[in-house]
């Protein structure tokens, strides 16, 4: 059996390793432990993986284990669906059905349950994608933190359009669709009672239809990847790493909203390490980089798209990824070495 793993920022925290691991810690637990016992393929580690015998097809699953359970614009509710149906987008697919499992803990008020499956089923119903079957636990007191929700997503691709994280090319230009930071900080904000939130709101929400946009370009559109856990400094350090390429981003060209970036020099953080729920990176070919931004920003959600950099046109370094800063010197962007903003997706 081979196994296609989503990628690490998503589907794989592990009471092992703890909260605070993630990044490169993480990938060491599946490249030593769970892909050997699951005879697993050593490929990059996609979003979503293609259906064996059904080549069209994308399946993709997912754990969501937010804390707090509300925040400003979203809930983990919303956050599921959300999240499910962007993995499956970043892979060039349409979702088509979804599951959802539930894990309650002893307790867990009624009236915090109903809202947050009414917010669920509506997210779902927005994205146009049926919850076709799933699954509920309770558990007692202490054995979970209130409520988890488990899903899974099968989705359709488009026929020309086949994104992978193994497929940036040198000289390929750097697309992002929207700001960055705004998930992490409002959910850390919201958990810690810091203030921000008055001004931020979490951006999770479906990007199919952004994808979509994208489809008239086809094999010009070499990678599709939204920078979740880790933020971008992870999404970019994974393509480059399973595309065997070096990236350079400018560091002027990255939006970071203002008040993403006083909570971050506050708190001590690096936005390019927040995560996001509600924008993507895209690798296109250079010739294809202003279609791609004008597709992008036809739609609400790529409104704000920009191009942030390129792959050196040599490749080299391989698996490298450098931000050109303010002042025009060099630095090197690390995958991060554990998770900053823990249970935030």
């Amino acid at each position: 059996m081979t196994i296609q793993c989503p990628t690490p920022h998503h589907d794989d925290e592990v009471v092992l390793l703890g909260h605070g691991a993630g990044g490169r810690l993480t990938a060491e637990l599946l490249d030593h432990l769970i892909l050997p016992a699951l005879d697993g393929d050593a490929g990059p580690m996609e979003d979503a993986a293609l259906l064996p015998g059904y080549r069209e097809l994308v399946i993709s699953t997912d754990s969501f284990v937010v804390s707090p359970l509300f925040f400003p614009g979203g809930d983990i509710g919303s956050l599921a669906v959300h999240g499910t149906v962007n993995d499956l987008a970043m892979r060039g697919a349409w979702p088509v059905a979804l599951s959802v499992s539930l894990i309650v803990e002893e307790g867990l008020p009624l009236a915090e349950l109903r809202a947050v499956l009414a917010s669920l089923g509506k997210a779902a119903q927005d994205a146009g994608v049926p919850v076709v079957t799933g699954d509920t636990k309770v558990v007692g007191r202490g054995a979970a933190d209130r409520l988890f929700i488990n899903t899974t997503g099968i989705g359709q691709r488009h026929g020309s359009l086949h994104p992978s994280a193994a497929l940036a090319r040198p000289g390929d230009a750097v697309l992002l669709s929207g700001p960055i930071g705004l998930h992490g900080t409002t959910v850390l904000s919201t958990r810690e009672g810091l203030g921000f939130e008055g001004d931020i709101a979490s951006d999770s929400r479906p990007l199919h239809r952004l994808v979509s946009t994208l489809v008239p370009l086809g094999a010009d559109v070499h990678v599709l990847r939204d920078p979740t856990r880790g933020g971008l400094a992870a999404a970019l350090n994974e393509i480059a790493r399973d595309s065997s390429v070096a990236v350079e981003i400018e560091e002027s060209a990255v939006p970071v909203p203002g008040a993403v970036a006083s909570a971050c020099d506050l708190l001590g953080l690096d936005p390019l390490v927040v995560a996001n729920e509600g924008c993507l990176v895209a690798f296109v070919a250079a010739d294809a980089a202003e279609s791609a931004l004008a597709a992008m920003r036809s739609v609400s959600e790529g409104a704000g798209a920009v191009r942030i950099g390129e792959v050196s046109p040599d490749g080299r370094p391989a698996g490298r990824v450098t931000l050109r800063t303010l002042v025009g010197a060099r630095r090197i962007v690390e995958m991060p070495l554990g998770e900053q903003l823990p249970r935030i997706c």
